[in-house]
């Protein structure tokens, strides 16, 4: 897939503020600072198109950018960071499960996993919530030039064995690396073809 054209639309604090449901959606979610708006900026070629921050669990809205005026790529409150309230969290989440669960235009989400570190329980559980909401799912596997090759292998392994244990199949799993563009041509080619299929 080329992208042509890639511009943010808008930040909506709950699903019934979400843009019209006009065209598909391709969500992004992952714990604090892994990598989420690196990643939206790397796929469009865009070098600010979505911020990104120091500060852990800065998204805190659902966040609209629109792809060749016929695709969203939605940015998604962050999970498992502990700074703010238990209410603020709460909150969050109860937006973060409405989307998910009711947004009908949604195709899948891409969770994003940090590779330069072993699976984290939270992770794992945030795939059992998906498993459990029968919400599909792909996963993309951060940071992958921030460990050594060795490291990284064992990370994956590490967690698709994890995964094993929680679902019958594997997910699609692809890499990312915001220094070397080549590895955004699968995940584009696939968000291409879960439009034409």
């Amino acid at each position: 897939m080329i992208i042509h054209s890639a511009q943010f639309i808008k930040s909506a604090p709950k699903l019934s503020d979400c843009p019209a449901a006009d065209y598909p959606e391709f969500a992004l979610i992952g714990r604090s600072n892994v990598g989420k708006s690196s990643l939206i900026n790397m796929l469009t070629q865009t070098k600010n198109l979505a911020k990104s921050s120091t500060i852990p669990g800065k998204t805190q809205l659902l966040n609209y950018f629109l792809i060749n005026q016929s695709r969203y790529l939605v940015d998604l409150p962050w999970y498992g960071y502990a700074k703010y309230s238990k209410k603020q969290r709460a909150d969050w989440i109860n937006t973060m499960q409405d989307y998910l669960i009711n947004r009908s235009t949604l195709q899948t989400v891409f969770l994003l996993i940090d590779g330069s570190i072993p699976p984290q329980n939270i992770d794992l559980d945030f795939i059992y919530m998906l498993k459990q909401s029968n919400i599909a799912f792909d996963i993309i596997i951060s940071k992958i030039d921030k460990s050594n090759q060795k490291n990284l292998h064992k990370n994956i392994t590490l967690l698709q064995l994890r995964i094993k244990d929680i679902l019958w199949y594997l997910p699609n799993m692809f890499k990312i690396s915001n220094t070397k563009s080549r590895w955004r041509e699968p995940i584009l080619d696939y968000i291409n073809q879960k439009l034409i299929t």
